[in-house]
Formats: structure tokens, C-alpha cells, sequence
């Protein structure tokens, strides 16, 4: 069921079917911008399967180990707006080479840190590198394909963080079992720098020109009077704001996951750090494989119900609440592990469903900014607490105790998505006769009135 609209120029109409670019040359963008968010994430998490070689090393505890992880999503939740507000003005493409630059370059800088304050600063200028990526990424992602697979595609390049978090666990793991923790992290900054290096051969503004003449806003960078009257309507809504929080509030389960599942395998299961890390990856598989599940689900289902992909993340929120909060529950056994596999796979299904949603309902010609805004509420919401309140939990109440806790977020992250479905169908329609606002969503077809 889609809603009338009364915004759809001539000119515009054909770019929701069409590709703005040749179909081979989109998926091959994808390609590449999938491995560099893959490389994003490595350099992030590899950090967390090391972290019981530096708890032994530099005596820290878990609040300081927590830090480290937190202080790189702090960052891409503080600068994740100016840094890709820059990107629409300036360039996508040139911010996003100078990030995958900076973040390769900070994570070799870790490899070479003598104490917990040096790699706290290393740390930070990750953080700093790929403050903009992922909103930067998914704008250009979505600028070279057709409208009706946002979510879908929403849905599986974020999930390339999951999947960066698996490698970076595995194979971080099994460096520093094998040569020392330093090594893990200078293999990270070498990958990045290789797949930024043929990004910047393979992937250019000059090629994704095309779109422009389409009447479709990408990677050109918008005018500044146009860009400052558009930038209001980043929270113009109930809707979008209610996406927003929703989409930061569920973060915080996912991130809390992959950080501190290596030491939960290795406190309780007794594992070493390689097999610690190989586990936590597979779990962490599974909250990638949930994020393209949850755009796939609510892709379909908002083919004839425009308010599906809220009903998707309210799912999602609701089922990781109850799965994980029992699987902490239980003594260490097969059962939890299950359990905790299907709390890992529904915990992160809403990724997909909200930010379809923010692109719909802002303008296209700021969505390197709307996503920027919804990662900056993922960051300060969910990716930057969720570490380091887990670890300062666990100081008090042990691991296990904090892990039990951390799933109670999702009954505020199912209440926000709960006042944004109520409020769609309105915010939706709202903006309809306003200009800049990107040609119909999958969720918009021309001459249906709900």
C-alpha cells in the first residue's frame, strides 16, 4: 500500500526505476565500498580480541579496556555530522579516501603504542578517520541504484560492519596468538591502505557523473544555499527523529556483543584468545547476516504495507530483548549458546529497516547528511556507550552480571519505533509538495491513496 504523491516531476519519475549508472559498474562501487567498510570495522574491533593480552600487559581494567573501544565510536559519533555535511559540499568521493587514509594510518600508529595512553590516542584518530565513512559510503551506495532496494542494500553494507567485526576478531586473534598483538594491528592499517589505493583508482566522481544529469542527487556536491534551506528537514519529523533514536538506542546490544564476547569466551568458556575470537566472529556473523535479513523482510513486506519496516525493527528489538536476557540468564551450556545466537541474529535487523526510512523521508540531496545523522545517533546512542558502560558494569557486577543488563535497552529502542509507526504515513505524505525531496520511496507509488 503506498500513499499518493504529488512530488514526482517528469524528470524525476524515471530515476526510481532507472540506474544512474551502468548496472555492472554499480555492483562493482558496491564491491569496493563494502571492503573498505570492512576494513573500517577491522581496524575497530580488532582491538577487542586483544583485549585480554593488553588487560595482562598493561594491567587495566575492564572501564580502561571498555575505553578503548568507546573512544573510536565517540568520535564517529561527534564528527560524523560536520565531516559528511563537508562530503556533500566538497566531494564524497575525496572525503572518503582521506578517511580510509587517516584510519589505516592510526591503526599502524596502534601497532607501535608503548602504553594505554598511546594507544588511547592512536585509538582516537581511528575514530577521526572514520568518523564519516559509513554515512559517506551508504549515500554513494544508494546514489548508483534504483529506490526500490534501499533497504536491502541499506541493510547488507551495514552489515559490512558486522562482517569487518568477524574478520577483525578471527584474524586479530589469530596474529596476536601467534606473533603478538602488535602484528594484529599493523596487518589492519596495511589492508586499508591497499583497498583505499585501488578505490581511488577504480571509483571517481568523473564516473558517477551521469547521475547528476538524471536529476538524481549522488556524490556531486550540493549548492550551499540549496544545502542550508534542506538541512531543517533532517529533523523535520516524528518519524525520522523516532528512526533515529530507535536505530542508536538497539545499537548499543550489538555493539556491547562484539565487544566484549571475545573475553566472555574466554572469562567463562575458558577458550584462549584465537578460539575466543574464531567464536565471538561466528556470533558476530550472525548480527551481519540479521542486518541484510532485516532489510530483505522489510523490503518485501513494505511492498503492501508502507509501515513494515517499522513493524520489522519493533520485531527485531523486541525478540533480542527476550533472547539474550534469558541467555545471560542461563549457566554456560549449549542452551545459551543458542539462545545467544538467535539474540545475535534479530539483535542488529534493525539497521536495514531505519535507514530506508531516514531516506526516505529527506531530501536526496543531503543524504550523505541524513545518514550522517542517523550515525551520529547510532554512535552517541549505542556504538560509543555500549562498550564502555558494559565494562564499567562489569567492574562492579562482573561480565556476566553487565551482559544481562545490556538487552533492557530494547524496550526504549521498540517504544521510539513504536511512536515513528504511528506517525509515518503522515510524515511520509508531509513533505510531498516540498522541493528537494528525493523522487518516491519504495513505500510512495504514484496514484495510490492509502
Amino acid at each position: 500500500m503506498g500513499f499518493h504523491t504529488a512530488a514526482v516531476s517528469a524528470p524525476e519519475a524515471p530515476a526510481i526505476r532507472d540506474w544512474a549508472v551502468s548496472r555492472r559498474y554499480a555492483w562493482v562501487v558496491f564491491a569496493l565500498s563494502f571492503g573498505l567498510l570492512l576494513s573500517d570495522y577491522m581496524s575497530r574491533q580488532v582491538l577487542n580480541a586483544v583485549f585480554p593480552l593488553l588487560k595482562a600487559q598493561w594491567f587495566l581494567n575492564d572501564a580502561k579496556l571498555g575505553s578503548l573501544s568507546g573512544i573510536v565510536a565517540l568520535m564517529v559519533g561527534v564528527l560524523t555530522f560536520p565531516l559528511s555535511l563537508l562530503a556533500d559540499r566538497w566531494g564524497r568521493i575525496r572525503v572518503l579516501l582521506i578517511s580510509a587514509v587517516m584510519w589505516s594510518l592510526a591503526t599502524l600508529g596502534c601497532a607501535v603504542a608503548a602504553s594505554y595512553g598511546q594507544m588511547f590516542v592512536g585509538r582516537l584518530f581511528v575514530g577521526i578517520g572514520e568518523a564519516a565513512y559509513g554515512s559517506v559510503g551508504v549515500a554513494v551506495v544508494l546514489s548508483v541504484f534504483p529506490h526500490r532496494l534501499r533497504a536491502t542494500l541499506s541493510g547488507a553494507f551495514v552489515a559490512g560492519g558486522a562482517f569487518g567485526s568477524v574478520l577483525g576478531v578471527v584474524i586479530g586473534g589469530a596474529l596476536a596468538q601467534q606473533f603478538g598483538w602488535r602484528w594484529a594491528f599493523g596487518a589492519m592499517g596495511v589492508f586499508g591502505l591497499a583497498l583505499a589505493a585501488l578505490y581511488a583508482v577504480v571509483v571517481t566522481e568523473k564516473r558517477l557523473a551521469p547521475q547528476a544529469s538524471s536529476g538524481r542527487s549522488g556524490t556531486a556536491a550540493a549548492a550551499p544555499g540549496r544545502l542550508r534551506s534542506l538541512l531543517p528537514r533532517l529533523f523535520s519529523s516524528v518519524s525520522v527523529v523516532s528512526a533515529y533514536v530507535g536505530s542508536g538506542v538497539q545499537f548499543f546490544i550489538s555493539s556491547a556483543l562484539v565487544a566484549w564476547l571475545p573475553s566472555f569466551f574466554n572469562r567463562y568458556y575458558h577458550m584462549p584468545t584465537a578460539q575466543a575470537g574464531a567464536t565471538a566472529g561466528l556470533y558476530a556473523l550472525l548480527i551481519g547476516i540479521g542486518m541484510i535479513g532485516g532489510g530483505v523482510v522489510s523490503d518485501r513486506i513494505s511492498q503492501t504495507s508502507p509501515r513494515g519496516k517499522w513493524n520489522v525493527a519493533i520485531g527485531c528489538s523486541l525478540g533480542s530483548l527476550v533472547l539474550l536476557t534469558t541467555a545471560f540468564s542461563l549457566t554456560d551450556g549449549a542452551v545459551q549458546l543458542v539462545l545467544l545466537a538467535g539474540g545475535a541474529l534479530v539483535c542488529a535487523g534493525t539497521a536495514g529497516p531505519t535507514t530506508a526510512m531516514v531516506a526516505n523521508l529527506t531530501p536526496a540531496a543531503v543524504s550523505a547528511t541524513a545518514f550522517a545523522t542517523l550515525t551520529l545517533a547510532n554512535n552517541l546512542l549505542g556504538l560509543a556507550p555500549g562498550p564502555s558502560v558494559t565494562g564499567m558494569l562489569a567492574d562492579r557486577v562482573g561480565l556476566r552480571g553487565a551482559l544481562q543488563l545490556v538487552p533492557l535497552v530494547a524496550i526504549a529502542a521498540a517504544a521510539a519505533f513504536l511512536v515513528g509507526r504511528h506517525f509515518y504515513t503522515r510524515d511520509l505524505a508531509a513533505p510531498a509538495s516540498s522541493p528537494g525531496r528525493s523522487a518516491a520511496s519504495n513505500d510512495t507509488k504514484p496514484e495510490i491513496l492509502a
